[in-house]
């Protein structure tokens, strides 16, 4: 049987860490299974909780946290088939998602499978679109002959809740150490510019989304930017976003018109935010160091590139 091991990175988890574990152990019907936390030095009760369960925990400090290179911390840690990352605030929908996780790595050519996100219960008009609107319905595999469909969608992978095939995660030199987030992205457009597969597993699903105030999206953004300007290759490859970004307005109007009028102005100025910031993230080397701490959602990693 398949072997797999999941990975949670935490961090001050909070009340919802215990919904995690509790979840975890009604829905995680899969086995064999191994589960490790790296937990980045938590001040709260976390890593209490997560010592109280079955994971394997490995500690690092807060300052050292990247989304690549900690993660890459796997491919030390286990020798299992597969891979699965999920983060603190994911929180697993069924006894299903793990299994259907598994069934596209049938396909020996399958080397990442993302599964579906979902709002959670409380999100608003906003959040729930963006769910909605990357994740739809509708199972896929792509390759790089849909590059051309699919645009920068065909690389689009969320380590929230994504499942990798750890022969090709290795062949590939595991995630990028460097980059400011989407080490998911970047690794999936390595995929399948080597030949492999990547799945869409729509019944595979997890709650996981973010109610951002303005300047949480302006942050965002920033550093989506960053990340667009110092990985150009990725856009180079498949695309860039400017067509996938009318298509979603346009949808998020439609949405709202139906669903909470209401929200229309808040969304039009979030919108205007995440240009703001995408803007000035494309351009960071214009922007003095200081004033990039500040736009900056992940700000450790500026500190790190100073090292």
């Amino acid at each position: 049987m398949t072997k797999v091991s999941i990975f949670v990175p935490t961090y001050n988890a909070g009340a919802l860490w215990s919904n995690w574990i509790s979840l975890y152990h009604q829905c995680a019907i899969y086995e064999p299974i191994r589960l490790f936390c790296i937990d980045s030095a938590s001040s709260d009760q976390t890593r209490v909780l997560i010592e109280s369960t079955a994971f394997q925990v490995i500690e690092i400090k807060k300052e050292d946290f990247n989304h690549g290179g900690t993660r890459n911390l796997s491919l030390s840690l286990s020798d299992d088939d597969i891979f699965l990352f999920m983060t603190q605030d994911a929180l697993l929908v069924s006894k299903e998602s793990i299994a259907e996780m598994i069934k596209p790595f049938a396909d020996n050519s399958v080397a990442a499978v993302c599964g579906r996100q979902l709002p959670h219960d409380d999100a608003n008009p906003i959040a729930r679109h963006l769910r909605l609107f990357n994740y739809p319905e509708q199972s896929r595999v792509v390759s790089k002959k849909d590059s051309q469909a699919y645009g920068l969608k065909t690389v689009f992978l969320s380590n929230s809740f994504a499942a990798y095939r750890a022969s090709a995660l290795r062949s590939l030199g595991g995630f990028p150490n460097d980059v400011i987030f989407g080490e998911d992205m970047y690794l999936a457009a390595k995929m399948i510019l080597n030949g492999y597969k990547i799945a869409y597993a729509d019944k595979a699903c997890v709650k996981h989304s973010h109610n951002y105030t303005l300047m949480q999206e302006l942050r965002r953004y920033f550093d989506i930017g960053v990340y667009h300007a110092t990985e150009p290759w990725i856009q180079q490859e498949f695309g860039g976003a400017g067509g996938e970004g009318k298509r979603f307005i346009i949808s998020e109007l439609k949405y709202l018109l139906k669903h909470a009028p209401l929200w229309i102005p808040r969304a039009c100025i979030t919108n205007l935010c995440k240009i703001i910031g995408y803007k000035l993230g494309k351009n960071y080397k214009s922007v003095p160091h200081s004033l990039r701490l500040k736009l900056s959602m992940h700000k450790a990693y500026w500190s790190q590139k100073q090292r």
